[in-house]
């Protein structure tokens, strides 16, 4: 991997680790046709590069984190089902890992995202402030959370989904995944690294460092650029735009 590919790469993470179509999906595309092998240590530059996206949510919620104790409970409580089956099933999720299987989940996500818009048309949201959530409503969003260890699901889009369904209105459900991405990235990142800290070579951490940095700048515009789009807009467009890919990545690609 060269610093032109990490640059990609962290503008691929930042961008899309926000927006509902598949970080995880999208940097292993990405990485197959820049043919990067999926080396472990391409793995695990992967997840670090997350932290970045991470920071950005820090960057943007700054004033608002530590403000609201309450809510930081909530996303520990919708933390829990991704933490413990993430755990416990870290080998079985490393193995999903593949190209084929990231387009039909890109395909699904966005069939998923038309059917629960149109769903949603004659059923007005509940939940219209962050506070609003309750524990109940946290925890089935971080159940639904779990699909997204299937790569190409989309941990974003998964979470938008559960908040929408739980009743909250877009910019909330986007919001609360945001959040919830801090907790989850965080204890991810870790325990990848934890795991994987042999195959670290002295010349990895120029592109990691590279590829964070990056992340970090474009994961603070996806996060602003959604919430905008999410205000006037149906989350539709996304899921046309996932049904693309998908088919895209499965006709041109194998």
């Amino acid at each position: 991997m060269g610093i032109f590919d990490a640059i990609i790469l962290g503008i691929v993470e930042g961008l899309s680790e926000f927006l509902p179509i598949s970080s995880t999906g999208h940097l292993i595309l990405a990485s197959a046709l820049l043919k990067l092998p999926q080396t472990d240590a391409h793995k695990v530059f992967e997840v670090v590069i997350q932290l970045g996206a991470m920071l950005a949510v820090v960057e943007v919620y700054r004033k608002q984190l530590f403000a609201r104790p309450e809510l930081l409970k909530k996303l520990c409580w919708a933390f829990l089902p991704t933490g413990t089956i993430g755990f416990l099933l870290y080998k079985l999720v490393k193995s999903f890992f593949q190209p084929s299987l990231v387009s039909y989940m890109l395909i699904a996500g966005g069939v998923a995202f038309i059917v629960i818009e149109l769903w949603m048309k004659d059923r007005p949201a509940t939940t219209h402030t962050l506070d609003e959530v309750s524990y109940r409503q946290a925890f089935i969003i971080g159940l639904v959370q779990c699909i997204s260890m299937v790569p190409g699901v989309s941990r974003s889009g998964a979470t938008i989904i559960g908040g929408l369904v739980c009743g909250l209105d877009r910019k909330d459900a986007a919001e609360f995944s945001f959040l919830l991405a801090l907790p989850t990235m965080f204890a991810a990142t870790c325990y990848d690294i934890y795991k994987n800290h042999s195959v670290f070579h002295m010349g990895d951490w120029q592109n990691i460092a590279v590829g964070f940095v990056v992340s970090f700048i474009f994961g603070v515009i996806g996060i602003k650029a959604l919430l905008k789009f999410v205000t006037s807009h149906t989350f539709i467009p996304f899921g046309i735009y996932r049904i693309a890919a998908g088919i895209i990545f499965l006709v041109f690609m194998f």
